[in-house]
């Protein structure tokens, strides 16, 4: 053996790969640009003067700062009700969704279930077929809860494509071996569910909870058509009422007051957006790295 030492290195990278590289990068940040200019516009015009975001001179940076748009929000009482409601309905839904969710996809991943493969197709059938809005408004008024909180969370309690994305992430990622190991040590099969499975489902639990969060904190639809009662309702039902509430056009005479309400109206649109995403904005970076291992390995089987 000899004194020389051989220095081994990462094969040289040709002219060719150095420009596929450079394109894949150039046109990540295009999309990467394109993608926050939205973002970080939306909130210097909700800081701006609203006659300069009018004009159209708002761009990166805000001119004239200004908090009124956040002022004319908070100034209705209704919006920490607002807030409060959809906390709640965002907290207790998404809790039951992820442990409904977690409990179903656990069953269909085990095809020693009996009737798992007609439980799939029966429940892959909803997704594509449903009974409409008026024969479900039936069936809430008669099960007595027309104008009950409870609605916001039993309505929609299991999504489909979700429980098949759970399913699939425990099928493929946690080994059939390992729940059989531990029935032997004598565990059955809640004991599988709990101290087996659920452990190892980090990922997909957490974008699991991230997709039923963003449906409680967005949804309206559900609160238009069974809530009647204004304690109940969630924030987006105050800010739709808010927005369409300023920006009517009043003719009262006072044309200068009416193009400052006009204005005022254009700056509540980008101050109401920051207001309603602020919290699950706060929310997404804590979950982000779990979307890649969770979306995808659960989508490696059907």
């Amino acid at each position: 053996m000899t004194g020389r030492h051989v220095k081994l290195g990462l094969p040289k990278e040709s002219l060719g790969d150095r420009a596929v590289s450079f394109l894949i990068q150039a046109s990540l940040a295009v999309v990467a640009l394109v993608t926050l200019f939205p973002l970080i516009f939306v909130v210097v015009a909700s800081m701006s003067d609203p006659v300069l975001v009018n004009s159209g001179k708002i761009f990166l940076r805000p001119k004239g700062f200004n908090l009124d748009g956040y002022k004319a929000v908070f100034e209705n009482s209704w919006v920490l009700i607002g807030y409060r409601n959809s906390m709640i309905y965002t907290l207790l839904g998404t809790f039951l969704n992820v442990i409904v969710t977690f409990m179903a996809s656990y069953a269909l991943s085990r095809k020693d279930m009996f009737g798992h493969r007609a439980i799939t197709i029966y429940m892959l059938f909803t997704m594509w077929f449903g009974g409409g809005l008026i024969p479900t408004f039936l069936v809430v008024n008669k099960t007595g809860l027309v104008n009950k909180p409870v609605v916001m969370v039993i309505l929609g309690l299991v999504s489909i494509y979700n429980c098949i994305i759970c399913r699939s992430f425990i099928q493929s990622s946690i080994p059939a071996e390992l729940q059989e190991a531990a029935r032997m040590d004598g565990c059955n099969d809640f004991g599988i569910l709990w101290k087996v499975v659920f452990p190892l489902s980090g990922p997909v639990l957490a974008i699991l909870a991230l997709y039923y969060a963003l449906g409680h904190w967005n949804g309206y639809f559900n609160a238009l058509i069974y809530l009647d009662n204004r304690n109940y309702q969630p924030l987006q039902i105050f800010l739709r009422e808010i927005l369409i509430e300023n920006s009517r056009v009043v003719l009262d005479g006072d044309l200068e007051a009416m193009v400052r309400r006009t204005q005022m109206a254009q700056v509540m649109k980008y101050s109401l957006i920051v207001v309603a995403s602020l919290p699950m904005l706060a929310i997404y970076p804590f979950v982000q790295k779990f979307f890649v291992k969770g979306v995808l390995l659960g989508s490696v089987k059907g």
